[in-house]
């Protein structure tokens, strides 16, 4: 075990003092205070860089807020009849129930926020980098390497442009890079093919979701606006996550299933 972790094993083998969560809390609810304290007096460049985090933590705040609103919505329900007598003048009207929905947007954005998608593909075989990347020798006598050429599909944005290549670290070819993909609607049955918008996440790493390189597994973002989707406000649905189920390296295309 670490040296530095014989706090934790002591807690662990004896427990805490009696009076831990009492003091914990106590500690909690100064800290609103102290944060209040410390911004009145600080100025300058760390008033700056407090104000800034404070900004960003504020606006996560209100964001997770909006996505938990519920709003009512009424529908007509025949069984619903009213317990005990009725006043003549609501007789004829129909029972009406009440129930908290959800819009379809703030249900994708909560999923989005969760991370949790039913995808078709819940588990997939990690790539390790010595996988993905193909060590490039160069310099005058081939003694450096510190260049990487990727071995998987990628994709790069339409507005991409290439450092120059004494500078390029990570190499992507050309005949590797991929814009289209073949994509399934699962409820309608029909495979269309589909500009890919963008790589949202690379369950094998966090550098190959930035470098955008497309594995069995992949998360991919492509645009649905030939299909004719709409939200339930009545915009057309510009994009749409969809997972790659297919070794496009070696099948020389994308293959997706939409997730809807």
């Amino acid at each position: 075990m670490p040296q530095g972790d014989y706090i934790e094993l002591f807690q662990k083998r004896h427990g805490h003092r009696l009076d831990y969560f009492e003091r914990l809390r106590k500690k909690e609810a100064r800290e609103a205070h102290r944060r209040a304290a410390f911004a009145q007096k600080v100025h300058g460049l760390r008033a700056k860089l407090f104000n800034k985090k404070r900004y960003a933590e504020k606006a996560l705040m209100k964001k997770t807020i909006a996505m938990h609103q519920e709003k009512t919505t009424k529908h007509k329900n025949e069984d619903a009849v009213p317990a005990g007598a009725i006043p003549t003048y609501l007789l004829e009207r129909e029972g009406v129930s009440r129930a908290k929905i959800l819009s379809n947007t703030i249900k994708q954005k909560r999923k989005e926020r969760a991370g949790k998608w039913q995808v078709p593909l819940p588990k997939v075989r990690p790539m390790a980098e010595a996988e993905i990347f193909r060590v490039v020798r160069t310099g005058k006598r081939k003694a450096k390497m510190w260049k990487r050429m990727i071995t998987k599909a990628t994709f790069v944005g339409t507005g991409f442009t290439r450092k120059p290549p004494k500078y390029e670290r990570f190499i992507r070819p050309m005949g590797m890079r991929f814009k289209k993909a073949h994509v399934t609607h699962p409820e309608l049955q029909c495979t269309f093919h589909l500009d890919i918008l963008a790589v949202k996440k690379n369950p094998s790493s966090p550098l190959y979701t930035t470098l955008g390189v497309i594995t069995k597994g992949t998360i991919i973002e492509v645009n649905v606006s030939e299909l004719g989707l709409v939200t339930p406000a009545g915009k057309v649905v510009w994009g749409k996550y969809a997972q790659v189920t297919n070794n496009p390296e070696m099948d020389g295309c994308i293959n997706a299933v939409l997730l809807v």
